[in-house]
């Protein structure tokens, strides 16, 4: 049974009473009634009838549990070992995002904390670049406002590493809305205070409710599953898609298992099935496009559609970044593949899904 929020409990009850008073009183009036006047009993009938169905709906409403701003899955088998990589141990259970963060997701964020976009965290190229397009601005600075261009489920691009973390913030704090300060975007699960490049340093805090994924929780969210729970023999796939074959790129209705958004040895594009480059086609897939690829642990994507940015610090100037993309070839969704980009940069190919306690 759904939790009833303490909230709609007053509300829920009145509601259970008047349903059973009006059942009560339908079954009543039925026989008296249609002795004396078949039409006036046919009319009560018909208006208790519509009163039953209102309150059913009501009753829905009041006992829904609305859907979460960002959906999340489960990361367990705690303290699990590395693979021959050496990544991939993780000593705790955490929640991953299911999905990579969607346009609609970071537009959101936008016209949240960016009418005046003190540390540039929209980018022109989300609304010119038609491969991935995206998020258009319109106004002036302090009155900014922002809109997905077509479909809203497809995964934000052009984000820094920057940007994202202070996506993290903005969750961590609430969602709330105002000027990027320590109250939204700067302080929370990271302390930024306006840094907008170099951060090598920066960590994620105690207590923080939302983060970038570590290297070793992307990579364990990606391609871990026991092997005596249907895994490889090393409890490691070689692909996000539970698999140690190379997946194919097949999209629609029929999409079979171990399918990704990524171009194919003979450079075949997913979306197009075809290897010409189109510069103005949009070769970003909505989340979640091939539903029996999930990973062990139920996340979609991980291989293809974009990379993602984790929070290793691989060279004296980088981060990391997994996964593969819809512009690259298979072996960059593969486990063995580690990519790096500089915190500050952005571009067409990496977007990112946050993780949490």
């Amino acid at each position: 049974m759904r939790r009833i929020f303490p909230s709609k409990r007053t509300a829920f009850i009145a509601m259970v009473f008047a349903l059973v008073a009006s059942t009560l009183l339908l079954s009543g009036l039925t026989p008296s009634v249609d002795a004396a006047s078949p039409s006036s009993s046919a009319r009560i009938i018909k208006k208790l009838k519509k009163q039953i169905a209102t309150l059913k709906k009501q009753l829905a409403a009041a006992t829904a549990t609305p859907a979460p701003f960002i959906e999340m899955v489960t990361v367990g088998n705690a303290a699990n070992a590395a693979d021959s990589t050496t990544y991939g141990a993780v000593p705790y259970e955490f929640q991953i995002g299911k999905y990579q963060v969607t346009l609609a997701q970071y537009a959101a964020f936008l016209n949240a904390v960016a009418a005046t976009d003190t540390f540039g965290l929209y980018n022109e190229n989300m609304a010119t670049d038609l491969n991935i397009a995206g998020i258009a601005q319109i106004g002036v600075s302090g009155n900014f406002s922002y809109s997905v261009i077509g479909d809203g489920e497809r995964p934000a691009t052009y984000v820094s590493w920057f940007d994202a973390v202070r996506f993290c913030n903005w969750l961590h704090n609430g969602r709330p809305t105002g000027a990027q300060d320590a109250g939204t975007t700067e302080r929370g699960a990271y302390t930024l205070d306006g840094v907008t490049s170099g951060g090598l340093t920066i960590t994620r805090n105690p207590g923080a409710k939302f983060w970038i994924p570590s290297e070793d929780e992307w990579y364990k969210a990606s391609y871990h599953q026991p092997a005596g729970q249907g895994g490889d023999s090393d409890d490691f796939w070689l692909y996000p898609t539970k698999s140690n074959d190379a997946p194919g790129n097949t999209i629609g209705v029929a999409t079979p298992s171990n399918h990704a958004n990524f171009r194919t040895p003979n450079n075949f594009f997913s979306v197009t099935q075809s290897a010409n480059y189109d510069s103005n086609q949009n070769y970003l897939t909505a989340v979640g496009s091939y539903p029996d690829s999930a990973s062990f642990y139920g996340t979609y994507d991980q291989g293809g559609n974009v990379f993602e940015w984790n929070d290793a610090v691989i060279s004296s100037s980088n981060r990391g970044r997994r996964g593969g993309s819809w512009g690259d070839p298979g072996d960059r969704l593969s486990s063995s593949f580690r990519d790096e980009m500089s915190p500050a940069n952005d571009d067409n190919l990496v977007g990112f899904r946050v993780a949490g306690p």
